[in-house]
């Protein structure tokens, strides 16, 4: 009897130490990755990271209980829904026939959504808006270091971020691209694009901070901007973005004051105008006979009133109506409305913005940050996001110094964090695509064939659909303050609906800087090229199933004193 029980004990000795060892290791990895996240820069030898250092902050956070009692969601908006005993009295507990609530595997999310997270960590990141490839080597000179701090920005075009790979070259191709003659990259991570030099030059000592791609390389430090010259791609390049044509518009009264800045040439080009107005860093090339004028959208030329193209080419130039001007998109950026920052005190209104996923809520964080000049939050942490300009992606969302928060959450407590939400709706079968396609391809492309006709999408919007319907119905049930904003208006209609958005936000804005949203409105995440399924997706049986919710939620928001859903919505 004596050797099982000796056995037994030396088997849970090693048990314990083995316990004790992993316990301590966790703890310590912990540590390393809050001190991280605190940018506390950490020592660290020539070689690769190994997997611990590669964890992220928020599979840490997890363990340790620092998620502030927020539900297990997939970090690219997808929540892990746990129907609570409130959920039960809620309008889907007596569904219609054919209606019925996701059935999740809870164990199941939760691994994908930590698979996610550690895979994402090494991943390549994404660069800022349609950024190029790596270069091999820096081009261009190497103009000194700048200081922006306490005035508005010089270099504020074709912004990027990149917290792991940027380099001088990432930067100078972004910068080319667009038509910008500097790049400045600031912290090691981020790139600013411009055609006018800072006006304070400070000591190349303080520009300190080695480029996260490059080592050895300096690229600015806090406050202060590493300028170099950009080489200038050739007109013929293909990475070389050219002028758009936005069509033929009436002359305003007044062309001198409304367009300040002007070419006259004898056979002015188009090429010739939009490079003229490209290197003033205006966003607009209007030519009108041999004259070329450089403008911004103003209240005065708003670009809404086209009239027919004949009217600016005519046959011959005796043919052309004076009146009328043919007006191009420069490369370079309407900057009037990229300065962006943290508020600088905290907000007394702690404010969402809630959608369900793939209602367009990037898109919405994008038009408020440049309409209010402020960043918004988030729920979760994307490091494409942060990549692509959202800066605010990285801020704790209950730090309080963000516009509003981005969530995808439901449920009674999750709601009721928040004293008032702008509540996002789009119309589900639109909804359910752009998340599938961000599921299965990322922010920009499409999902596959193969996805499509698996067992995948079937059972996708088995569960998503009913989702859509919750979401609505628990933020009009719980919000104690919200303003319902419809995707589809806010396309059709954007100041109009972006000017009701922003009042609701309590920040006042001007005229101008509404019509530089609406001049920049796409951002950086539309998705581009054909879309390679064209066939209808949704089988008889899922328009049903659909269409019973949309019903529910129109109902829902009638009864909340609400206009209805959109009429494109049903009957599909």
């Amino acid at each position: 009897m004596a050797k099982p029980f000796f056995r037994l004990q030396k088997f849970l000795r090693r048990t314990q130490f083995l316990l004790l060892f992993l316990t301590a290791a966790y703890l310590m990895t912990g540590s390393l990755l809050l001190l991280q996240r605190a940018r506390v820069a950490i020592p660290q030898g020539p070689r690769a990271p190994g997997s611990l250092q590669a964890l992220p902050v928020a599979t840490v956070a997890l363990g340790m209980g620092l998620m502030d009692g927020r539900t297990l969601h997939d970090p690219r908006g997808i929540p892990d829904l746990i129907p609570e005993m409130d959920a039960l009295r809620s309008p889907l507990a007596q569904l219609p026939p054919g209606l019925r609530w996701p059935r999740r595997n809870r164990s199941a999310l939760r691994r994908r959504w930590l698979h996610h997270l550690t895979s994402d960590s090494q991943g390549p990141p994404t660069l800022g808006p349609e950024a190029p490839g790596p270069a091999s080597r820096s081009r261009g000179t190497y103009l000194g270091c700048f200081s922006e701090e306490g005035q508005e920005r010089t270099l504020k075009g074709a912004v990027f971020y990149d917290l792991r790979k940027m380099t001088v070259s990432h930067c100078q191709d972004a910068c080319a691209e667009r038509s910008y003659v500097y790049a400045g990259l600031e912290a090691g991570a981020e790139c600013y694009c411009g055609n006018r030099l800072p006006a304070i030059r400070v000591s190349l000592k303080e520009c300190n901070q080695e480029c996260k791609g490059e080592k050895g390389t300096m690229c600015g430090a806090m406050g202060r901007l590493s300028v170099y010259g950009v080489e200038l791609l050739q007109p013929g390049s293909r990475n070389r973005r050219t002028a758009t044509y936005r069509g033929c518009f009436r002359l305003p009264e007044n062309v001198t004051h409304t367009f300040s800045t002007s070419l006259t040439q004898a056979n002015v080009t188009v090429e010739t105008c939009s490079g003229f107005c490209s290197q003033k860093e205006f966003p607009l090339a209007i030519l009108q006979g041999q004259e070329c004028y450089c403008a911004y959208p103003t209240p005065q030329f708003t670009l809404r009133d086209a009239v027919d193209s004949t009217l600016c080419h005519q046959a011959s130039e005796a043919q052309r109506m004076p009146s009328y001007c043919e007006v191009y998109q420069t490369p370079v950026q309407d900057t009037r409305c990229t300065d962006r920052k943290f508020l600088p005190n905290k907000s007394k209104v702690f404010v969402a913005l809630s959608s369900f996923p793939g209602a367009g809520n990037t898109w919405a964080r994008h038009l408020i940050e440049h309409a209010t000049g402020f960043y918004t939050g988030s729920y979760y942490f994307d490091g494409t996001l942060y990549n692509k300009g959202f800066k605010g992606e990285k801020d704790h969302w209950r730090s309080r110094r963000t516009i509003c928060v981005k969530t995808h959450e439901s449920g009674r407590r999750e709601i009721e964090m928040f004293d008032s939400a702008i509540l996002l709706i789009r119309n589900p079968y639109r909804s359910l695509v752009a998340e599938f396609n961000r599921k299965c391809a990322g922010h920009l492309g499409y999902a596959p064939d193969r996805n499509w006709k698996s067992k995948e999408w079937p059972d996708f919007v088995n569960s998503y659909a009913s989702w859509w319907s919750s979401h609505v119905l628990d933020w009009l049930k719980y919000g104690k303050r919200l303003l319902v904003v419809h995707y589809e208006e806010l396309r059709r209609s954007l100041v109009p609906t972006l000017r009701e958005m922003v009042a609701f936000l309590n920040v006042s804005v001007s005229e101008e800087r509404l019509l530089c949203v609406e001049n920049n409105k796409e951002g950086s995440f539309r998705r581009h090229g054909r879309h390679p399924h064209d066939q209808e997706p949704f089988t008889p049986e899922m328009k049903d199933l659909i269409n019973g919710y949309i019903r529910i939620v129109d109902q829902a928001l009638r009864d909340h004193n609400w206009a209805g859903l959109p009429r494109e919505y049903v009957p599909r």
